[in-house]
């Protein structure tokens, strides 16, 4: 029986590793995470020591819009935080020999983490909006306005800092989103401190406020869907199974296509698994080439492991799952 296998930075016992083009792939997405630990870690240092100043005013003065960012702006601190965790414990994941994996999949529990987070604090806002409706409270409207002005300089330095990371790691392009949507919150609480500063109009705080927390909703709803796809193992959405089944199909020489699987394993690494059956006296190198070719080149699957089989082997079609 002549069966061959490309893998990525893990091996199965027994299978030919006939590329090693594998194991860089899990460095490199270290090391783009990696090269910019110290922006991110300036970047929280920055936000958890506005998020203090932002809580201590919001309290004092009473301003739900305050109140709301510094809620929203906790769970970026929180968020950063775990990125930097994540890189971290990815860098030391190979030392132990039974997660073939490292620990990759941390950084997608710290997503969901914080998805759940933000529906909390959008939730909280929201009925603290509510019911202030109707009886606003009297704001201090000068202390929230210096506030808001800081917060947003703060979340400009980084957004900066942060921006080149962001277009090298998904991790890393994560963390900026969040600080871009806090930019918008400094807006917003901005806005409501001039306007009820001016206007005297008590309230525009808890409308603010709330919607700072609608906004909030459809980006952490979208943040859990990922992270729930990437924990069942789903096939990217940017991937059509059917088609990359039909193109190692249509490769000279083979015959069947099965166990194809393709799943994310964490930001910016997918990976793929498929059997392809071939006639008997076909060249197993050569289609083992053309299909890592076609992953890497069609699909940017450049992390697949890849079993070349025999038509006269059985075996295979047993597998029931």
């Amino acid at each position: 029986m002549d069966q061959q296998s490309a893998h990525g930075p893990d091996h199965e016992p027994g299978h030919r590793n006939t590329h090693g083009h594998g194991h860089d792939h899990g460095a490199a997405a270290l090391r783009a995470g990696a090269r910019h630990i110290r922006p991110l870690f300036i970047s929280l240092l920055l936000i958890v020591a506005f998020l203090v100043v932002q809580v201590v005013v919001g309290l004092i003065t009473g301003s739900l819009a305050l109140l709301s960012d510094a809620g929203h702006m906790a769970t970026d601190a929180l968020g950063l935080g775990m990125a930097l965790a994540a890189i971290q414990a990815a860098s030391t994941a190979r030392v132990h020999p039974q997660r073939t994996f490292g620990l990759y999949r941390l950084e997608i529990l710290a997503a969901l983490v914080n998805a759940v987070l933000l529906f909390g604090v959008a939730g909280y806002v929201l009925y603290e909006a509510i019911s202030r409706l109707g009886d606003a409270p009297d704001v201090a409207s000068l202390p929230v306005l210096v506030v808001g002005v800081i917060g947003l300089l703060v979340n400009v330095v980084a957004f900066l800092l942060l921006r080149a990371g962001s277009k090298e790691s998904l991790n890393l392009h994560g963390a900026y989103l969040e600080v871009m949507s806090d930019m918008l919150g400094s807006v917003g609480v901005i806005v409501a401190a001039i306007v009820w500063g001016v206007t005297g109009w008590a309230w525009v705080d808890p409308v603010i406020g709330a919607a700072i927390g609608v906004f909030i909703l459809p980006r952490a709803w979208r943040l859990g869907r990922e992270a729930l796809r990437v924990l069942v193992q789903a096939a990217p959405a940017r991937i059509d199974l059917d088609v990359v089944r039909t193109q190692l199909a249509d490769i000279a020489g083979v015959v069947d296509v099965h166990d194809l699987h393709v799943w994310t394993l964490t930001s910016d690494m997918e990976v793929a698994s498929a059997h392809l059956m071939v006639a008997a006296g076909t060249d197993s190198h050569a289609v083992l080439d053309q299909a890592r070719t076609l992953l890497a080149t069609n699909h940017g699957l450049t992390h697949a492991t890849l079993q070349v089989e025999p038509d006269d082997h059985t075996g295979c079609d047993e597998v029931s799952w």
